[in-house]
């Protein structure tokens, strides 16, 4: 059934900056070529074989994986559409080693981007929903010629933004700019994100959790104590029955949380111990733990806040643990021998940028 008043994403921020008149245009404005760089990509998805975006095109990137022709694509996308616009100070994106300057004949901002132009892209040769994750942080003072790694090493509680967009069945963008999270449905008619699912909440309870089952062997401790609990069913110690997912793209299990609730597990393992984990930090761990708190959800390493990590670089990645809130902080009682109720609240209670200088 139509909404019977549709507020658009651009109408959504400006109502925002009017009740919080210190919050600035120009963050408006990122986060809206933002929307449009995700409305391209979701145009290129939904042409799909026919526009040729499917299969890989024979580069590694940074991360030691195989790039899919799509991921170029939106990673182009992504810069072409911010580099321009005076906003932004630089970028940092998965799919590139080096961060991204600003190029000389452009205006340059106050703001930081760090993205994943596609998350699950090897998922788009068999339809299933893939997406976007971005995350805004603010630059350092002084900034004015070329950023350096050392200024986007901020912890995830900097965070001024952070969202993603999921391509699926219909296009939504889910947005927090510290103030709650808000999703917004793709209009293919008028080409506008309409808010459809103001204030997302995460049910603090569920029965439901996502873990790739594969790895189990070199899973530590905590976590096969917790899965084995869950296996057991109402005849275990957790009382209830549960239900698991495992769809490979994280944006996906987000979302599904994000609606409905559940918890996403992809914990540190024994199979490279110099490795933390396989997610990485500023550009898909950190906006998603920002959405999570902001929703009433806790994201965690295992053994602390995801939004309370000091980056060491800017592709470090990190065991990642998320989704309602009393699940995720049973499992980091497992990894840190504290009872549930003994644990700190998550970072991000009531914050939101529209309450600070934007």
């Amino acid at each position: 059934m139509p909404l019977t008043q549709k507020l658009t994403l651009a109408q959504f921020l400006i109502e925002e900056r009017q009740r919080h008149s210190d919050a600035a245009d120009d963050f408006d404005n990122l986060i809206l070529n933002i929307a449009v760089a995700c409305k391209q990509i979701s145009r290129a998805i939904a042409f799909g074989a026919l526009a040729g975006v499917h299969g890989t095109d024979g580069v590694v990137n940074v991360q030691g994986e195989q790039q899919q022709k799509l991921d170029a694509i939106s990673n182009n996308v992504f810069l072409s559409i911010n580099e321009r616009a005076g906003n932004l100070a630089g970028m940092v994106s998965e799919e590139m080693e080096a961060l991204y300057q600003i190029p000389e004949q452009y205006p340059r901002g106050k703001y930081l981007l760090s993205f994943d132009p596609i998350d699950g892209s090897t998922n788009i040769d068999v339809n299933v929903s893939v997406g976007s994750i971005f995350s805004i942080l603010r630059a350092p003072e002084g900034v004015v010629d070329a950023v350096t790694e050392n200024d986007f090493l901020q912890p995830g509680s900097k965070q001024v933004a952070g969202g993603y967009a999921i391509y699926g069945p219909s296009t939504m963008l889910v947005l927090t700019v510290g103030n709650g999270v808000n999703g917004f449905t793709l209009d293919p008619d008028s080409g506008d994100f309409i808010l459809t699912h103001p204030q997302l909440r995460i049910p603090a309870k569920t029965q439901e959790f996502a873990i790739n089952a594969s790895n189990s062997r070199f899973w530590e401790p905590p976590i096969k104590r917790y899965i084995a609990e869950c296996l057991e069913g109402e005849a275990g110690p957790r009382g209830k029955n549960f239900n698991m997912r495992w769809v490979a793209s994280m944006v996906a299990e987000a979302h599904r949380i994000v609606m409905r609730g559940g918890v996403f597990m992809y914990p540190r393992d024994g199979r490279d111990p110099s490795r933390a984990g396989r997610l990485r930090l500023l550009y898909e761990a950190n906006p998603i733990a920002f959405i999570m708190e902001q929703a009433g959800g806790y994201a965690s390493t295992g053994t602390q806040p995801i939004l309370s990590v000091q980056p060491s670089a800017v592709h470090q990645r990190i065991a990642l643990i998320f989704g309602s809130k009393e699940e995720v902080d049973r499992l980091e009682s497992y990894h840190t021998g504290q009872s549930p109720s003994s644990l700190p609240d998550p970072l991000f209670r009531e914050r939101s940028l529209f309450r600070e200088s934007a």
